[in-house]
């Protein structure tokens, strides 16, 4: 019987490995030591930022670095409506309250000029907005060189959540790297892993030193046990930055592989009518996760029903993120909202993407796909 097909599945092997035992073999197996160091440099000089933390998790690192940047309580901060939960969850966990922002139809990022009219609409409140919080969608960048200066008018500090977006670019400057501070995730999904972990990445040299202390449970440089500020768990291991290291080497051929694989689907869904990929259209992304967007009326049928068939293959998918301003645990929280982001929801479906896929789960997926789409249109996908 055929294994499933994932979206996303870690791609690890021998590299990885060989990290692993060294670091192991070093006795370096408690939170700290020189992989960790390492990786915080390999990742700093690869986001071209001054500097690095690495924590246990993306979520982690958007706690932090909202922390960093001052938010708090009796603040709101700017969020785009189309993320994971983690992004307004973070805001949460300060104290503060996210003001849920709708999305540019063509690649699901935030809407600039929504933002711009919300900074606008909130100060004229006398709301005090601590921080916006852009994501990079599915591993596209915002347009930073629209959202900074909006932002920069506001005086209200940008925290770039590019848990999805290690390796892609805008206009050459590399995701991760935009505003004061940045968050990176690698998850067992994300197109590097250290299993579980994040980090944070920034110029702002003193805000890194604040974040790193925090994450070590606050406590002082003295023998004792010594804490003035409330701190947290949030350091990675060395170990796992030992893996992050292997992965980080091979990330520009795992994206490579990720880009045929979305090349691929590209040419299969060129001829079928009302199906367009989302996002990534200039090709600077890092192709993390290839999603398709369906209209119903022109194709004759709904990406749900793609899904269903899929599911029957063995062969994962999922829809686009639900809406924040749809999620129960949010329920009554204001918007900025056109509804694009509820479209995305409706008619969006995610393939996998993954790099680890062999050559014969790309064709089995491709295969199904196809036959789905002659099933439903009578036409050949090419």
């Amino acid at each position: 019987m055929n294994r499933t097909v994932h979206l996303s599945p870690p791609d690890v092997g021998p590299l990885e490995e060989s990290y692993l035992l060294a670091a192991l073999r070093s006795g370096w197996v408690a939170p700290v030591g020189p992989d960790l160091e390492a990786f915080e440099r390999e990742v700093a000089e690869r986001v071209g930022t001054r500097g690095a933390v690495a924590v246990s998790s993306g979520t982690a690192a958007l706690h932090l670095a909202l922390l960093g940047v001052g938010v708090g309580p009796g603040q709101i901060v700017l969020v785009p409506t189309l993320t994971f939960v983690a992004t307004a969850n973070a805001v949460v966990y300060t104290g503060a309250r996210p003001v849920f922002v709708d999305c540019d139809p063509r690649n699901g990022n935030v809407d600039v000029a929504l933002v711009a009219e919300a900074l606008h609409r909130l100060r004229a409140e006398n709301e005090r907005v601590g921080a916006v919080v852009p994501v990079d969608m599915f591993g596209t960048c915002v347009d930073y060189t629209a959202l900074l200066p909006v932002c920069a008018e506001a005086g209200v500090p940008v925290v770039e959540d590019a848990a999805e977006a290690l390796g892609a670019t805008h206009r050459g400057r590399p995701a991760g790297s935009f505003g004061r501070v940045g968050a990176l995730s690698f998850n067992g999904n994300k197109i590097i892993t250290t299993s579980g972990g994040g980090m944070l990445v920034s110029d702002d040299t003193a805000l890194l030193a604040h974040a790193r202390h925090l994450a070590t449970q606050a406590r002082e440089p003295v023998p004792h046990y010594e804490h003035r500020h409330i701190g947290y768990n949030y350091r990675l291991s060395n170990l796992l930055a030992a893996l992050g290291r292997a992965q980080l080497v091979r990330l520009d051929a795992m994206i490579a592989r990720r880009r045929v694989l979305r090349d691929r689907y590209a040419k299969l869904f060129a001829p079928v009518p009302g199906v367009r990929l989302l996002g990534d259209e200039d090709g600077t992304g890092n192709c993390w996760l290839t999603s398709i967007v369906v209209d119903p009326g022109q194709a004759g049928w709904r990406a749900a029903d793609l899904g269903t068939h899929l599911a029957g293959h063995g062969i994962e998918t999922r829809p686009v993120w639900k809406p924040m301003h749809r999620q129960p645990v949010f329920a009554g929280a204001r918007g900025f909202l056109t509804g694009a982001a509820e479209r995305l929801f409706a008619n969006g479906l995610t393939l996998p993407s993954g790099s680890a896929l062999d050559d014969m789960q790309v064709d089995r997926v491709l295969a199904a796909v196809e036959e789905f789409v002659t099933a439903h249109t009578g036409a050949t996908a090419a």
